[in-house]
C-alpha cells in the first residue's frame, strides 16, 4: 500500500485572489514582512498496490480530477506503507 501526499497550487501566471486577500489581511495585522501568499490544496491518499504503476495511476487522477492542469500545477510524494 502507498501513502501519497498531493500538493496542488495555482500556476505562477494565474492570479490568486484568495492569496492576495490573505496577504492583505496579514499586512493589516502588521505582518509587513509577508511578500506574497499563494493558496493551494493538500490531499492524502492511501492507494493499494495493483498491476498498474502507482505513478501512472496518480498522474491520471491528478490530471482528470485532483488538479486542473490548465491553471494548476501539482507535485506528490509517495511513501510505501505496511498495511495494518
Amino acid at each position: 500500500m502507498y501513502k501519497v501526499k498531493v500538493y496542488v497550487t495555482l500556476r505562477e501566471s494565474v492570479l490568486d485572489p484568495q492569496g492576495s486577500a490573505v496577504k492583505e489581511s496579514l499586512h493589516s495585522m502588521n505582518y509587513k514582512e509577508v511578500q506574497d501568499v499563494r493558496i493551494g490544496k493538500y490531499m492524502e491518499l492511501l492507494i493499494e498496490k495493483s498491476e498498474r504503476d502507482v505513478e501512472e495511476v496518480l498522474k491520471e487522477m491528478c490530471d482528470k480530477l485532483l488538479a486542473n492542469p490548465v491553471i494548476e500545477d501539482y507535485r506528490y510524494e509517495i511513501e510505501e506503507v505496511v498495511a495494518q
